[in-house]
């Protein structure tokens, strides 16, 4: 009989793709998003595993809103923490392994290189502060979760989701044709999602458990990710580079916050591709999506 697994956030970009993987690997894959069941409902979570009694819950569903939860930093810890627990608990109730995604955001930005599992947090707002609850309350509940922290997940389901991703930002952005400026001295890992859910699953069937960072690979500023995929889509905008001093935002960000791929690269986990590759088969799969 195929093992069961839940998938929570089914509907976004990392989600779609985590189903397919576990489909192509002979998984029975229960989805569900916001819209079907509220994972801050904890009765209605822990019912829904009780009910499936699965072998595996992926809970790949955030509040990400990075900005906004400056203003409703309430609504932002519900999801991001508070759920983690209510899922952690039912996962607790019926033995199954639990995999929840975090952030690089976690971090402060100021080490200068590619951040460790073994590297201190210290989140710089709400939206980091829920994202770290979470963790907590995955590793509070549970003997042995697996927390993926991961940086600027873009998958091509991205191009139907309310919030998209980056790529279908500058997209959008020059199609405008406007100028477009963006940050030179932020820098982060870009992941793609296949990527990180087939990392993913290999973890869960690999027995392994604790904290991973699956990152891109290669930091890179997002000046530079910008100018990447301008390059690969062979457009010309007018890109101009910024900065944190002219660009402010509303919540702080770290300014070095590439996640460093050793430890899942020592336990024989594939290595992340170069971002360019990544970034043309993003392209590859766009294009042969519907409308």
């Amino acid at each position: 009989m195929a093992k069961r697994a839940v998938v929570f956030g089914n509907q976004g970009q990392l989600g779609v793709e985590l189903t397919r993987e576990l489909k192509e690997r002979g998984y029975e894959v229960i989805g569900s998003d916001r819209a079907q069941l509220d994972i801050t409902d904890r009765e209605r979570v822990e019912q829904h595993l009780a009910q499936v009694d699965p072998e595996v819950v992926f809970n790949a569903a955030a509040y990400n809103q990075v900005d906004v939860a400056e203003q409703e930093p309430l609504t932002a810890y519900l999801v991001n923490a508070l759920a983690v627990r209510n899922i952690a608990i039912a996962c607790r109730q019926v033995d199954a392994c639990l995999v929840h995604y975090s952030t690089d955001y976690v971090f402060d930005g100021t080490a200068g290189r590619p951040y460790t599992e073994e590297d201190p947090t210290h989140p710089l707002g709400a939206y980091a502060v829920s994202k770290l609850g979470g963790e907590l309350y995955a590793q509070a509940y549970l003997e042995g979760p697996i927390i993926i922290r991961t940086s600027g997940v873009f998958g091509p389901g991205g191009r139907h989701t309310a919030r998209g991703n980056f790529i279908e930002l500058m997209l959008r952005l020059a199609g405008e044709g406007k100028p477009i400026r963006v940050v030179e001295d932020h820098f982060a890992s870009p992941t793609y999602a296949p990527l990180l859910a087939a990392r993913s699953v290999d973890l869960v069937e690999r027995g392994l458990r604790g904290v991973f960072h699956i990152g891109g690979g290669e930091p890179i500023s997002w000046f530079n990710y910008a100018r990447l995929i301008f390059q690969v889509a062979g457009l010309n905008p007018e890109l101009r580079p910024t900065n944190e001093r002219e660009y402010r935002t509303a919540a702080r960000r770290p300014k070095y916050s590439a996640l460093s791929n050793a430890k899942i690269e020592r336990l024989g986990l594939p290595k992340m591709p170069p971002l360019e590759a990544a970034v043309r088969d993003y392209f590859e799969r766009r294009k042969a999506m519907p409308d």
